[in-house]
């Protein structure tokens, strides 16, 4: 099924090499098709992730061995449309779709989502909640899950539990900073001087400037430490535990070769001779989950924090924002 009988070409965002973000190129491709099991979805906004970078770069070299099922290869990018995140509004349905319909305004993931469409599975995409823009939600999938999961899962935060979250002011780390105000901690987020009043104003009920102050020093003992920045090392974020607190891994460290793949593997092997739970993981997105997030949107418990938009045209500059590293929450791709 296709959305119109006279346009069969889409604009899109693409590479065909590893390279900087001059790789990125934006020309027309064929509107997907639209299997018995599928939805097409016209794309109103997507957001830019470090998953984007990464896949545009094909970097750290160690990605290309391991990650395959992501879409890398080892000379060229095994998918060519980069994005993940997508919001937008259902255009066509298959026969074998029960769920949603044609109108229906949704949010969800997708490989290639810089793109005008894209067509996938009905349970990769919920319905958006009432209330919220399609660039609010379209900042949601991918940070949303893993800071759900992050929170929820691997920390497994209860009420009452003390939460300190490195990198709040981030992409993942603003919804970690809400996710777990929602499920009762209370919640110290550590970020720069210039992003203390937002990681405030989203619920964080103690803050810390690392520029004035390192927390790995400090008294305070917390139930759990997410560390979605990855900038201290592993034993500085035990520092601050309790005996049987947890610590989750989700930045990337950097560099050329290994990346964040480093930090991970410290966390792994520190954790059979620790009393601390050490906790890594990659997001899998599943569509209870983002149900979970829609509804905690809907509730006003999160809400999406966006610092820029970018036309579709100007991808590139999107992703050599997020390159730098102080994106405030969420980096916006309007199409």
């Amino acid at each position: 099924m296709n959305p119109t009988t006279q346009v069969k070409t889409m604009k899109a965002i693409v590479q065909d090499r590893y390279g900087p973000t001059e790789v990125l190129d934006l020309r027309d491709v064929d509107i997907p098709l639209v299997g018995d099991t599928e939805v097409l979805v016209r794309v109103h906004a997507s957001s830019a992730n470090p998953y984007d970078w990464h896949l545009m770069t094909g970097l750290p070299y160690l990605a290309r061995v391991l990650g395959r099922s992501m879409g890398f290869g080892f000379r060229k990018p095994l998918k060519t449309t980069r994005g993940f995140d997508v919001a937008g509004v259902v255009e066509a349905v298959g026969k074998e779709v029960e769920r949603l319909q044609p109108g229906d305004e949704v949010f969800g993931w997708r490989d290639g989502a810089f793109a005008q469409y894209v067509s996938a599975g009905e349970n990769n995409f919920v319905r958006k909640p009432v209330g919220s823009t399609f660039q609010q939600v379209a900042a949601v999938p991918m940070a949303g899950l893993t800071a759900l999961q992050a929170v929820r899962d691997q920390g497994q935060v209860q009420p009452g539990q003390k939460v300190l979250i490195n990198g709040a002011s981030g992409g993942v780390g603003t919804f970690a900073v809400q996710i777990a105000k929602a499920f009762g901690a209370e919640v110290t987020g550590v970020c720069s001087t210039r992003n203390l009043d937002m990681v405030r104003s989203i619920g964080a009920d103690h803050v810390i400037d690392y520029t004035q102050e390192d927390f790995a020093r400090g008294q305070q003992r917390f139930d759990v430490v997410i560390d979605s920045a990855a900038s201290r090392s592993v034993s500085d974020c035990r520092r601050v535990l309790t005996p049987r607190g947890t610590y989750v891994h989700l930045g990337d460290s950097g560099g050329r070769w290994i990346g964040g793949f480093t930090h991970s593997l410290k966390t792994l092997l520190v954790s059979p001779f620790v009393s601390q739970r050490m906790r890594t993981f990659t997001v899998s997105p599943k569509h209870e989950d983002l149900v979970v997030l829609g509804d905690l949107i809907d509730s006003g418990e999160v809400t999406p924090v966006i610092e820029r938009t970018y036309p579709l045209i100007e991808t590139p500059e999107a992703l050599r924002y997020i390159e730098e590293g102080h994106a405030r929450g969420k980096v916006v791709i309007t199409v």
